[in-house]
């Protein structure tokens, strides 16, 4: 049975998460999911665009599937928590966003990115907002909290042997939960 476009873009989400952008090339694909080349020209033109779709998957998964998923929930500080463990655990664990901050040379990147990057610190800002933080201390407390997942990611990748796991990343986690949430009554 041939491969459908989503599989091979799904593939190519998990190579640019593990390898960079360097993993979504049409070869190693193709081997990694047992098809042919042909199989990939059915569905795209050429690397660019995989890449492209790639990209669009990419975006749809961290802004706008997270942010429904988060938004489910009613009560603001199991929002922020909530959020801050799925994303800071897979940050930990490896995730494609400091594999897109590494490829903003190439083309499209990098329009990508920052308009990733500008819809989550909007939203994890509206976070802040919600526990009742004025404007400019919710904006601080999302810097810190954008921060600190930027630098997980890229910790992960400068030292992917010191991966937490198990126990000591429930507490890595419950540590970088208990530094991004305001104390009760910060408002």
């Amino acid at each position: 049975m041939p491969l459908s476009k989503i599989e091979w873009t799904e593939a190519a989400l998990l190579a640019l998460t593990s390898d960079g952008l360097g993993g979504v090339a049409v070869e190693p694909l193709a081997r990694r999911l047992g098809a042919t080349k042909g199989s990939f020209y059915w569905h795209f033109a050429d690397r660019a665009e995989l890449i492209a779709a790639t990209l669009e998957l990419w975006e749809q998964r961290v802004t706008t599937d997270v942010m429904d998923r988060i938004r489910a929930i009613t009560d603001p500080r199991e929002r922020l928590a909530t959020l801050a463990v799925g994303v800071y655990g897979r940050a930990a664990a490896g995730n494609a966003y400091a594999a897109v901050l590494a490829a903003t040379s190439h083309p499209g990147v990098a329009d990508v990115l920052t308009r990733v990057t500008r819809t989550q610190f909007e939203f994890l800002e509206g976070l802040y907002s919600d526990l009742g933080l004025p404007p400019d201390a919710a904006h601080r407390y999302a810097r810190v909290a954008f921060a600190l997942y930027l630098g997980i990611g890229e910790l992960r990748r400068a030292d992917p042997k010191g991966d937490p796991t198990g126990q000591e990343l429930d507490e890595y986690l419950k540590l970088a939960v208990d530094i991004i949430m305001p104390p009760d009554g910060a408002a």
